[in-house]
């Protein structure tokens, strides 16, 4: 059904399988720091008419492969799909991020949630067959989608929040009410990842934005518990043949040996971390990905290209049963300049074949 893989460099530093370079790719890719996607954007009309039309998603996934030689693509879509099929009711304002409708917050509207109709998400299905159609084979595909506590982060705040007073509030009062959320959640994002992973995603990621926000003890509780039921729930294969998981927790750096034990094969980090420090602390459990700080992209490229070197230079050369994933520590800006992009991919391709050649 669809072509082989002609460049699977991502997949294997997932599973710590050799590779002849380190692997690059950039959360949020796709995105409004291209002047393609921004013309894409208007012609959908809305960010939701974006990502709800198929040819207009695949069109935004491919955009970034067409500018830079990056190693893996990222389904075009939002974290927020999940609770909008349970019925919450998803905008986007211009400006203003996402809003829902309902809101979570006492136990009537907890009482009616449930894992949703996929029927109702069969868009992001189309739209995962469709880009990997269009991929032809260039790039592995990786599927997403937020853990369970940061969807219930919006849930409860109805959209974005600077100190997550409603969610939390609502965590210490009523945690019966709080793990009743989370448990549906996980639920709901196993199910709906592994259908992503029927429709042809050769990866999958979970994207646990806030869990950084909770204290110790409460993350353990409220957050990686339910990454790791979502994570016993989703497939380690398909036809066959294996589908990495990555769990990504900014803040996380703290929880870091836990995080390595909750089941994923990659974990994600973000730039507090120090990289030579994690692989020591991590042995051959897992691979890493990550975790350049995003703003080094608006330095001038030679600045650039250092930062990645330096990257890489903590990490070190990989070996037997290790496996690095070049990434930002978090989303890259929509400042961003493409030209600091073209820096970045090229140094870390090229300074990673160089450290492997030293091996």
């Amino acid at each position: 059904m669809f072509a082989p893989l002609q460049n699977d460099s991502f997949l294997r530093a997932c599973l710590r399988q050799p590779t002849e370079h380190t692997p690059v790719w950039l959360m949020r890719q796709a995105g409004r720091y291209l002047p393609e996607y921004r013309a894409t954007r208007e012609k959908a009309g809305s960010f939701m008419g974006l990502a709800t039309n198929t040819d207009f998603a695949t069109e935004v996934t491919l955009q970034p492969l067409e500018r830079f030689p990056l190693d893996a693509a990222i389904l075009f879509s939002d974290i927020l799909t999940v609770p909008d099929a349970m019925g919450l009711g998803l905008s986007f304002q211009q400006g203003e991020g996402p809003k829902f409708a309902h809101v979570v917050r006492d136990e009537a509207a907890v009482a009616a949630l449930a894992v949703p109709d996929l029927d109702k998400l069969r868009y992001v299905f189309d739209a995962v067959t469709s880009i990997r159609r269009a991929l032809n084979g260039r790039v592995p595909l990786i599927g997403f989608s937020g853990s369970p506590w940061t969807l219930a982060c919006y849930m409860v705040e109805g959209g974005g929040s600077d100190d997550y007073r409603r969610v939390k509030s609502l965590m210490y009062a009523r945690p019966d009410l709080m793990h009743r959320i989370l448990d549906v959640n996980a639920r709901a994002v196993a199910a709906y990842l592994n259908a992503q992973i029927d429709a042809g995603a050769q990866a999958v990621m979970v994207f646990d934005s806030w869990g950084g926000v909770l204290a110790d003890g409460a993350f353990q509780q409220f957050s990686l518990a339910y990454s790791r039921q979502v994570l016993a729930a989703v497939k380690t294969e398909h036809e066959g043949v294996r589908i990495p998981r990555i769990l990504f927790t900014k803040g996380g750096g703290l929880w870091l040996d836990e995080i390595a034990d909750a089941g994923a094969d990659v974990v994600g980090l973000d730039w507090t971390m120090n990289l030579g420090a994690a692989r020591a602390r991590v042995g051959d459990r897992v691979a890493l990905q990550g975790n350049l700080d995003p703003n080094v992209l608006f330095a001038p490229p030679e600045a650039v290209r250092a930062q990645a070197r330096a990257v890489l230079d903590s990490f070190g050369a990989p070996t037997a049963g290790s496996g690095h994933i070049f990434n930002l520590g978090h989303g890259i800006s929509q400042f961003t300049p493409p030209e600091s992009v073209t820096a970045l991919v090229d140094e870390v391709h090229s300074h990673s074949r160089k450290l492997r050649a030293s091996l």
